[in-house]
């Protein structure tokens, strides 16, 4: 879910495991996922789901539970994410109605969908580069859902304006002219032709279990294999994120789950 968070490889064959311990992809708990799903299904329930940069698909298969008969497509271009997608899928009995998809989001035609979810992707439907990515993300949703839908979107922005020590200790390239603020981001997206039916941010108990998690597993997996011919980049990897996080974007970069309604 996270546009900052590259792709760790790894399998069980003596590597480094990936992910393996995050539920979403993302800063996202899993009491404000269920609230979130309550709301999406509990009202006009959507008959199609799109996933733009869906993963394994932690957020929409619990959808395709909460609304019986709604089908679901999910766009994504990592293909060991999507093995774990159908997987999840087989698992929940729900392989008859979701299509793993391995392909790009831009210029997609999957739409419209009465639900669009875009969790930490928008990156997945243009190629503009920082920060009319977002703008160009959002008139991108606005054309994939349909007339009485709904999007939700999660996307960045600045908690509080980082200085220049924090910018860079962020990922490469950071500056503070990428995201907007909370009130900045709602705006793009009202621009774009949406009203903003629900307006929340991941909090930082949130953020802490997902950078945790993110790394969890493979710290672990280093802890124990001290001498392994991967250890060394591994490490590097590692200690190179979490430096990321802890001395640059934590307590500055925020994420917002905006719930949008197409304006008519």
């Amino acid at each position: 879910m996270d546009q900052h968070h590259g792709n760790d490889h790894g399998n069980d064959h003596g590597t480094p495991p990936r992910l393996t311990r995050l539920t979403f992809h993302g800063p996202l708990s899993d009491a404000r996922a269920a609230a979130i799903i309550d709301r999406l299904a509990g009202t006009a329930p959507p008959r199609t789901v799109l996933d733009i940069g869906c993963g394994w698909g932690a957020f929409m298969l619990p959808v395709l539970e909460a609304v019986p008969g709604a089908t679901g497509v999910g766009v994504d271009l990592n293909a060991e994410d999507l093995a774990r997608g159908r997987a999840a899928a087989e698992q929940r009995g729900l392989a008859d109605r979701v299509a793993f998809v391995e392909e790009s989001g831009i210029g997609t035609t999957r739409g419209p969908a009465d639900l669009v979810l875009c969790l930490g992707a928008g990156h997945a439907l243009t190629d503009q580069s920082p920060p009319g990515h977002i703008k160009a993300a959002l008139e991108a949703l606005r054309g994939l859902v349909t007339p009485n839908g709904r999007v939700l979107y999660g996307e960045g922005f600045w908690e509080q304006p980082p200085p220049p020590d924090r910018l860079a200790a962020m990922w490469p390239g950071a500056s503070a002219g990428e995201l907007p603020d909370l009130a900045g981001l709602v705006d793009l997206a009202v621009a774009a032709g949406f009203r903003p039916s629900w307006i929340e941010t991941a909090n930082a108990d949130e953020w802490d279990a997902f950078e945790s998690g993110y790394q969890s597993d493979t710290e672990d997996w280093l802890a124990a294999h001290p001498g392994h011919p991967l250890a060394a980049e591994t490490r590097a990897r590692l200690d190179a994120h979490r430096a990321n996080w802890l001395r640059g974007y934590r307590g500055y970069l925020g994420i917002a789950y905006l719930t949008l309604t197409p304006a008519a």
